[in-house]
């Protein structure tokens, strides 16, 4: 897992004649600008990586199951994000772990 402070010390290090301050906020700027994009119904897509876009999701019946009650969701939307290829490729080019050995998390940990 990669977090955004981890992120922002990486590009420090990559790039050591900017100040950590600036990548920070050129990070946050971005961020905040995907998520405003999102927000606003639009689509995002950035070429070799992915993109991402709201999938509407309706209201449908479900059910507590501790209790058995029976109720309606609401009506929601949901990022969706598709890899484009050439990150699928990479990712594919770099798994050095058998599909087998990765739990349903996604996690690197080999199932018991």
């Amino acid at each position: 897992m990669l977090i955004k402070s981890q992120l922002i010390a990486e590009i420090s290090k990559h790039y050591p004649h900017l100040a950590e301050k600036d990548i920070a906020l050129s990070v946050n700027n971005i961020l905040q600008y995907m998520s405003d994009n999102l927000c606003q119904g639009g689509r995002i897509e950035i070429r070799g990586f992915g993109s991402f876009n709201l999938h509407f999701r309706p209201p449908r019946r479900a059910h507590n199951p501790k209790t058995g009650e029976r109720l309606v969701t609401a009506p929601k939307y949901a990022i969706h994000f598709k890899p484009g290829k050439e990150l699928r490729e990479h990712i594919n080019a770099n798994r050095h772990l058998p599909i087998e050995a990765m739990d349903h998390t996604g996690d690197d940990t080999e199932e018991e």
